[in-house]
């Protein structure tokens, strides 16, 4: 960073501190990963200077020659990786891209229907905080007590409202989603089926998680959690997908261009295609079983320390913990954690009696752990220390006197973490697993 050095030393002093703030703490945050140098270098490139509208070989501007040979040798490993017909790699994001599906199938006022926000579905699955319930309606599915996806359930809702739009994707939830369950629903009341495998796209082209290619019409997925790509999305047209409607790959590509997005951003696409090359590799499919045998590590030993895991457990990358039982809720937890340099996030539970904005529970997972080379053992330890934490934490609420309105203040909660004295011991020991395990950036 020789020329930021010398044109902005501000920047480059916060991007340093950044830096550091990732090496000298455990990223458990499950949507977050560690993407290597590679895809690093292709997003810092002079490609971030071309303007792209439109398609390869279809642009409105001159001067695409190599721009074009790019962006379709990276559709063309997005195909092959996840086994597809077709694949649009220009939208930004994970919520662009489930946008840009339902103004590519649906008309205003058209239902969606998507597994709920409070019970660990995405804010574009239908959740009335999202511009997707501004013009098109939306019905939400939950889970049982137990937990899980109650198919029984999911499929008399389905028949009742008639959705022209079944997502079967989640950001909170632990278990395997049952594609062939989902499919067999949006059959019956004649819906598109979008699988929204943002979260687990890695963990499927891995082969440690069950593909939906089989069972969906449309796929999206972001680049950067398990996949560990740079921040983009990429929109997937299957086989069944194009027998329900032959023009989908085309309403898709309209919709993303030139209805939804302006210039694609050839640099982050020059990314995802490195990533896509990484993820082909079977060291990658190493990596995919590793984080599934870490979280079932980590969630083993949580709940051996009389953590209350939702469902009880997890097949995949992430674990959703219940803190009512330790009586603080998920922000002061989150933030203790934080100090000690365990990086996750608070989380609404299923039936939460608290509001979003102060949750009773965490979310954590292990793919960033899982890339830096962590395995079963270290989840043991950190375990350890997440219950260490946590249980110093409630202690030290209730030595204090603190209610939980008074907990919902920020100043309450860092009064709580400071008068909690585990918490430099727990920092050095954080700190000696993150030199034990650094930051890798090549894979």
């Amino acid at each position: 960073m020789k020329y930021l050095q010398k044109q902005d030393k501000e920047i480059l002093n916060l991007i340093k501190h950044e830096i550091k703030r990732q090496q000298d703490t455990l990223m458990m945050i499950p949507s977050e990963n560690i993407a290597s140098s590679a895809v690093e270098e292709a997003v810092g490139t002079p490609l971030e200077n071309k303007y792209a509208e439109g398609y390869p070989y279809k642009r409105y501007y001159q001067g695409q020659r190599y721009v074009d040979e790019i962006e379709t040798l990276v559709i063309e490993r997005a195909k092959k990786l996840f086994k597809v017909e077709h694949a649009n790699v220009q939208p930004y994001s994970g919520s662009p891209a489930n946008f840009e599906v339902y103004n590519a199938v649906l008309s205003p006022g058209d239902m969606i229907m998507g597994l709920s926000l409070n019970f660990g579905g995405h804010l574009t699955h239908g959740s009335s905080a999202s511009a997707t319930s501004k013009y098109f309606r939306s019905v939400q599915y939950g889970l049982g007590k137990d937990g899980y996806i109650d198919y029984k359930n999911l499929m008399q809702l389905a028949l009742k409202e008639r959705p022209k739009i079944l997502v079967a994707g989640t950001t909170a939830y632990p278990r395997i989603l049952n594609w062939e369950k989902f499919y067999e629903i949006a059959e019956k009341v004649g819906a598109y089926l979008l699988c929204d495998i943002s979260h687990i796209a890695g963990l499927i082209v891995g082969g440690a998680y069950p593909s939906p290619v089989n069972y969906s019409h449309i796929i999206t997925t972001t680049t950067h959690k398990t996949l560990r790509g740079p921040r983009g999305a990429i929109i997937m047209v299957t086989k069944k997908g194009l027998i329900k409607d032959s023009l989908l790959p085309k309403k898709i590509d309209r919709s993303v261009f030139p209805q939804l997005q302006g210039g694609p951003h050839i640099n982050t696409i020059a990314g995802i295609g490195v990533a896509l090359k990484e993820a082909s590799k079977n060291s990658f499919k190493i990596y995919a079983k590793q984080i599934i045998n870490n979280a079932k590590a980590l969630a083993d030993t949580l709940s051996k320390q009389d953590f209350n895991l939702v469902s009880g457990g997890t097949d995949s990358h992430l674990i959703l913990i219940d803190l009512s039982n330790y009586k603080i809720l998920g922000n002061t937890a989150a933030e203790g954690l934080e100090e000690v340099g365990i990086v996750l996030n608070y989380n609404t539970v299923p039936f939460d009696p608290n509001p979003p904005f102060y949750p009773s529970g965490i979310r954590l997972g292990t793919p960033a752990l899982t890339s830096r080379g962590m395995k079963e053992k270290e989840m043991v330890k950190i375990a350890g220390l997440i219950s260490e934490l946590t249980d110093a934490i409630s202690q030290t609420k209730k030595r204090l006197g603190v209610t939980r309105e008074e907990e919902k203040k920020r100043k309450v909660r860092k009064q709580i973490i400071r008068n909690t004295k585990v918490i430099s011991d727990l920092k050095k020991e954080v700190l000696l697993l993150c030199k034990k395990f650094p930051v890798k950036k090549v894979y």
